[in-house]
């Protein structure tokens, strides 16, 4: 079925978003065990991404074809020791303490640390992340963070169907990519969209989706 669903997925999901950038697909693995995320992997994933950093550590030499690794969840700063040197992006750093103890923390070992700024589009309590008006405050203060290197902006949308509403929040998402990418040519990701959305998000500019449930099924919590 996992291979079956990756293929599928694959050849739904369009090369290049209409601003003519590549589309990448991160295989959301959240609960995943070893031989699932692998045989994603074997039926062409080159990319994964973690929620949870024990999960991270603890499949971490299990998962073969030397994918490239995403941490898509919220970090704790205390658990950053765990990826350090094995993550290839921090797609949440949604807030400004998490950003200056991942500086500290990459500088002390001798790293640099690539990273996306979440922006919360929906402005949800539930959820982390700078708002519209915060995000370039944010981006100059971490900007000129040592050992960090800031690659663009994550957003996850509401869940709700109103899609005239959704696709406004991914359009404003999408200008605040334009006005960062314009000023810094280490800005390249824009990753929002996940199994519910991403159709969307990529009509609305972003190229980089986030998907687990289209390729694993739904999850077991148990």
């Amino acid at each position: 079925m996992i291979e079956e669903n990756v293929k599928k997925l694959l050849s739904e999901v369009p090369k290049n978003n209409p601003f003519g950038e590549p589309v990448t697909v991160i295989a959301a693995v959240k609960t995943q065990n070893v031989t699932a995320i692998n045989e994603a992997i074997a039926a062409g994933i080159t990319h994964i991404g973690d929620n949870h950093v024990q999960e991270f550590r603890d499949k971490f030499a299990e998962i073969c074809g030397n994918p490239r690794r995403h941490f898509i969840g919220h970090l704790q700063t205390n658990k950053i020791k765990y990826l350090l040197g094995k993550c290839d992006l921090y797609q949440s750093v949604d807030r400004l303490p998490l950003a200056e103890e991942l500086s500290k923390k990459s500088a002390a070992a001798g790293v640099t640390s690539n990273i996306l700024l979440q922006i919360n589009a929906g402005d949800e309590e539930s959820k982390g992340g700078f708002s519209f008006e915060e995000i370039y405050k944010a981006y100059d203060l971490i900007k000129s963070m040592p050992n960090l290197e800031v690659q663009g902006i994550m957003a996850m949308l509401p869940f709700t169907d109103d899609q005239k509403l959704l696709k406004s929040l991914a359009e404003n998402v999408r200008k605040v990519y334009d006005r960062l990418k314009a000023q810094d040519g280490n800005i390249k990701y824009l990753s929002m969209g996940m199994s519910g959305d991403w159709k969307l998000c990529i009509e609305c500019g972003s190229n980089m989706i986030r998907v687990g449930t289209t390729l694993f099924g739904a999850r077991n919590y148990n």
